[in-house]
């Protein structure tokens, strides 16, 4: 797994650490990499199975 910095306002840390309080994810990396699935899944992964093309040709795999 690659290590990445992303910077992101103020609030949105705090609603993830809202979520981790919650108990809904065991830490907020694990949320945001959770989100990032849902993201790539919905626009690359969904559509590329309407299109035929396969997931790996949608990610540069």
């Amino acid at each position: 797994m690659r290590l990445i910095a992303v910077h992101l306002p103020e609030r949105i840390i705090e609603d993830i650490q809202r979520l981790v309080k919650r108990g809904l994810y065991p830490n907020r990396s694990e949320a945001i990499r959770i989100a990032i699935r849902d993201l790539l899944k919905r626009e690359l992964w969904e559509r590329s199975m309407k299109s035929g093309v396969s997931a790996g040709e949608v990610v540069g795999q």
